[in-house]
């Protein structure tokens, strides 16, 4: 018998395919909306204005500084561009940085979002923020954060380099694998999550062979938007909370933090919930934890968070910040096992479990 369940539904509206970017101005029309602000990160500010191109005379202006964690500072300044422009809307193109940016300033002026990703880390489906402010990241979840609407192009996926094509790919599987034992988790999640997982064990491998893999990028994106979908609509858990503190408080990259960390906070909480971690070890092989490591390393990710910088005496910081406020999760932990985690991604062990 099925359990009961809670599915809120899809609200966003999904655009996917391959050369969709070209619907960006149909898409704002669709809102209702004669002007948008374009906003992205400096290192994509040539495909900022060519999106600008597309919109013609409802592109309101560009704001290029979208950074990583989100620092308030540079919310505070891009809510003064948005503002200024005369703009009712926010059209970004990027990852997680520009997203993050894109849902801060919609959440602070009731703005409508139009979002293109340009990586797979899969922030754009859901209704989280994380922002950054001395030096600590906090997370919140609010209808207002989440985007109205998504384009996918699988275009803009092509020249994603191999090194982030994999961080961000096991960025996206983290979402799904939280979803799995989210407290709120219900059957269509979890659909989704599984699914996204063997097109991400099938299409990966051969991104990574031939990156510019046309068919391949197509499952892997199509992997991505159901991560994200999934994660929209479930809690977060200790792999979120640990990867947003080792970001916020230590400035480590976002996609690269999650890739480390997923097989060890997997491998954790599928001790206390077998049954609902059993298909993730069945789909990479080996033990939930090992089977995810052993998908990481195959694929070129890396394993080591000393790799990133951190060093061993952080990890007791992290530790302390990371069980102040901690999410719901299966598996009861404190600060000893928090620590006993973060050694292990620091070392690069594969987990056992």
């Amino acid at each position: 018998m099925t359990a009961p369940f809670v599915f809120p539904g899809i609200s966003t509206r999904v655009v996917f395919g391959s050369g969709t970017l070209d619907l960006v101005a149909d898409e704002l029309a669709a809102l209702c909306h004669r002007a948008a602000l374009v906003v992205s990160t400096p290192q994509q500010a040539d495909q900022a204005r060519a999106v600008a191109d597309r919109l013609g005379t409802a592109a309101a202006g560009l704001f290029t500084k979208a950074a990583m964690h989100t620092p308030i500072e540079v919310t505070d300044r891009a809510v003064d561009a948005f503002l200024r422009s005369g703009a009712a809307c926010v059209v970004a193109i990027g990852g997680g940085s520009t997203v993050g940016l894109a849902k801060a300033i919609a959440t602070r002026t009731g703005a409508d979002q139009i979002v293109i990703p340009t990586t797979y880390a899969g922030s754009e489906m859901t209704d989280i923020l994380g922002e950054t402010a001395q030096g600590e990241k906090t997370t919140r979840r609010d209808e207002s954060i989440r985007p109205e609407v998504v384009i996918y192009d699988v275009n803009l996926t092509l020249g994603l380099p191999v090194a982030m094509t994999v961080t961000s790919a096991l960025n996206a599987i983290a979402h799904g694998v939280e979803g799995l034992y989210a407290r709120d988790a219900n059957p269509i999640t979890d659909m989704m999550a599984l699914d996204a997982m063997r097109a991400f064990r099938d299409g990966l491998p051969k991104v990574v062979a031939a990156p510019d893999d046309h068919d391949a990028r197509a499952k892997v994106l199509y992997g991505a938007w159901l991560c994200s979908t999934a994660l929209g609509h479930v809690s977060m858990a200790l792999h979120h909370k640990l990867c947003h503190v080792l970001g916020g408080s230590f400035g480590l990259p976002h996609a690269d933090t999650h890739a480390i960390m997923l097989p060890h906070t997997a491998g954790f909480n599928g001790v206390a919930v077998p049954d609902k971690l059993a298909p993730v070890a069945e789909i990479f092989g080996g033990s939930v934890g090992g089977g995810l490591w052993d998908f990481a390393k195959s694929n070129g990710a890396p394993l080591r968070l000393a790799d990133l910088g951190v060093t061993e005496a952080d990890l007791d910081r992290a530790a302390e910040i990371a069980t102040r406020n901690p999410y719901d999760n299966p598996r009861p932990f404190g600060r000893e096992e928090i620590r006993s985690i973060l050694g292990a991604a620091w070392r690069g062990d594969r987990p056992e479990t």
